[in-house]
């Protein structure tokens, strides 16, 4: 007769996610997910597989998670307003994490890339995604006249995505929130 799971998969799921959101892939120790999650060695491996398939479970969580972003830039009306907006969150957001851990994407970009091909395939994707909402909201913009017509869309995305990210990075250290304000309000500058 077969044992049913005494723990809720999900529940170990997202607290596997908080765990290597917190301390990276290499710094969590399988010991440090079996006393995190609260369940036994045999029944992390017999559910999630190893600890990378845990890892990879727990990034695509984190992707799940996140707010989504094109429906904040197909809002109807003027564009120009939301991606402002959206900068201005990401500066926020990097500014008020008092924890640092910054954004798990980034976190696994910066530490698994680009050996890793599953976590590069799963940081591409969103930043794909992220890159393609932006072109999109930007293409919109322009065709409103919010946005220059010499302008790229493209490339305004992609540096935009850039300057994202970047935000995210600088702000795990003891940045200043002036500092991330100040280069999210120059990014934006680009698009006057």
């Amino acid at each position: 007769m077969a044992r049913t799971k005494e723990f809720s998969p999900d529940a170990a799921l997202q607290a596997a996610m908080e765990l290597f959101w917190q301390k990276g892939y290499e710094a969590t120790s399988v010991a440090d997910l079996v006393e995190h999650l609260g369940i036994g060695r045999g029944s992390l491996y017999a559910t999630f597989g190893d600890k990378h398939q845990l890892y990879l479970a727990a990034l695509q969580r984190y992707l799940e998670t996140q707010p989504p972003i094109l429906e904040l830039l197909s809002q109807p009306g003027p564009v120009l307003p939301a991606v402002r907006a959206l900068v201005e969150r990401y500066a926020e957001e990097a500014a008020g994490d008092r924890q640092r851990r910054g954004c798990m994407v980034v976190n696994a970009a910066v530490e698994r890339l680009p050996a890793d091909r599953h976590v590069a395939r799963l940081v591409e994707g969103s930043w794909d995604r992220l890159e393609t909402a932006l072109t999109s909201a930007l293409i919109r913009a322009q065709a409103q006249g919010e946005l220059s017509p010499d302008k790229c869309p493209q490339a305004l995305a992609r540096y935009l995505l850039v300057v994202l990210q970047g935000l995210r990075v600088v702000g795990k250290g003891e940045a200043s929130a002036n500092r991330l304000r100040d280069a999210a309000q120059q990014a934006l500058a680009v698009l006057e």
